[in-house]
């Protein structure tokens, strides 16, 4: 079967956010971005425009930039970094200054997938929003929690052991009039209700 070209599946504008105080000034190499970028270009067929900043940790300026993207067309929005309770994390404060509705199951089950790792995880502050018709997501500050936290966890036989968050991406990004996205189930496998699938293209 011939691989269906990319140029059948909708377009998206994604907005990739790194936000750290030293990163930003230089002070060491900043790994969030390329690591939401290459999970992302793995993990969906479409075609991606990529829209990325690295920003320090203040709060107006996260806002701000929040704004930019998801008035410059970007449907979904990924941050990393600024979600602990340190006194310079301030992601979650600036997401939610930006929100028109809520989504607290993102958050939920991040912390789930966390919490089989480390402890520590009750102490990320991680939250969801949309804003007009983007979906803004945080996400941990590692790289392997990153991927850990959209993809999920898989047991042994490569079955799926806890779902990741980007599952109900899709559909909810279709709820909210953005483009149709299609996952690669190898990497994420999109769950939609029958009536929201699309046939199959090619």
């Amino acid at each position: 079967m011939s691989a269906v070209p990319a140029s059948s599946f909708d377009p998206v504008k994604i907005g990739i956010v790194s936000v750290s105080d030293r990163a930003s000034t230089g002070v060491y190499e900043d790994k969030g971005l390329p690591a939401l970028q290459d999970w992302l270009g793995r993990a969906l067929k479409n075609p991606i425009t990529f829209e990325p900043r690295l920003i320090p940790d203040e709060q107006a300026r996260i806002s701000q930039t929040l704004i930019e993207l998801v008035d410059a067309g970007c449907s979904l929005v990924l941050t990393t970094g600024g979600t602990g309770p340190a006194l310079r994390d301030v992601t979650p404060e600036a997401t939610l200054a930006v929100a028109h509705k809520e989504m607290p199951g993102f958050g939920e089950q991040m912390r789930q997938i966390s919490l089989r790792f480390v402890p520590t995880a009750i102490l990320s502050r991680q939250v969801a929003v949309i804003r007009d018709r983007a979906l803004i997501l945080n996400l941990p500050g590692q790289p392997k929690a990153i991927a850990e936290t959209l993809e999920g966890l898989k047991n042994a036989d490569g079955s799926q052991a806890v779902p990741g968050i980007f599952a109900a991406v899709p559909y909810c990004i279709d709820l909210i009039g953005g483009p149709y996205l299609q996952t690669d189930d190898e990497v994420c496998k999109a769950f939609r209700p029958k009536s929201a699938l699309r046939p199959a293209a090619g």
